[in-house]
């Protein structure tokens, strides 16, 4: 067998196996597809063990008590001055 002959038996292998692995591809694609079209038809994609009682973060998060607010606003801010105190350096005077 020739040099030549074994290039185009290694070409039209190649050819042939890449086509293989792109139907599968393709096909899996199309799977994938109609099942998210089913779940979403169905009615399966909705999660139905959330309560509505339980109110979401958003509504949560504007509903922080303006004395809380005050306690951690001043915790920082005496932080803030105590750290600062320390990365202060020494004067040699």
């Amino acid at each position: 067998m020739t040099i030549a002959k074994m290039l185009e038996q290694s070409a039209l292998l190649t050819a042939l196996g890449m086509a293989v692995v792109f139907a599968f591809l393709w096909f899996m694609v199309v799977c994938v597809n109609m099942t998210a079209k089913l779940v979403h038809k169905m009615g399966w994609d909705k999660d139905v063990t959330q309560s509505q009682d339980v109110p979401s973060p958003k509504k949560a998060a504007g509903t922080a008590r303006p004395e809380i607010t005050a306690a951690i606003t001043t915790a920082v801010t005496e932080y803030r001055k105590k750290e600062k105190e320390h990365s202060e350096p020494a004067s040699l005077s």
